[in-house]
């Protein structure tokens, strides 16, 4: 089962990562992260370069540290979060997700995008973030951080 939320009311100028890894009681330790289909501001050119990317590949820890280093506004993206034993090779077999061309996470069953990855990180126009999850944990530690947040089957059926 796939759990998931929609945070359109906490994040009203952009999304923080490091208060979304906060949220989520930094389970994104526990994952290698594709990220594609970013658009974000970091100032560091090391760091613009990398997500400027089709895709960057790196562990939860690198994420993290990336996050603690320079907390730089997140506009589009998805950060999908794999079991350490999955590989990068394995990841690329599928189409790399996309931020602006993805419905799924708007239809109930909720979904991951990427049918290896565990969970999912979307901030989506600069605006609101998307959480998809298969460990409830995840979603229900950020619920209860920010509880102004929809969780995404109610929300979907509106």
């Amino acid at each position: 089962m796939t759990f998931g939320l929609i945070d359109r009311k906490n994040h009203e100028i952009y999304t923080y990562m490091g208060e979304v890894f906060e949220a989520i009681d930094n389970a994104q330790n526990q994952y290698n992260w594709l990220v594609a289909d970013c658009e974000c501001y970091p100032e560091s050119k090391k760091f613009e370069q990398l997500f400027s990317q089709e895709y960057c590949w790196l562990s939860g820890k690198e994420l993290s540290e990336i996050v603690v280093q320079e907390e730089f506004q997140w506009i589009w993206g998805v950060l999908c979060g794999f079991e350490k034993h999955i590989t990068l090779e394995e990841v690329l077999k599928y189409p790399l997700p996309s931020a602006r061309d993805y419905n799924g996470y708007y239809q109930n069953p909720v979904s991951v995008q990427h049918p290896l990855s565990s969970v999912e990180i979307a901030p989506s126009d600069s605006s609101w973030i998307v959480i998809v999850s298969k460990d409830k944990r995840i979603v229900d530690n950020y619920l209860k951080r920010y509880p102004k947040t929809e969780e995404l089957s109610v929300y979907n059926q509106q």
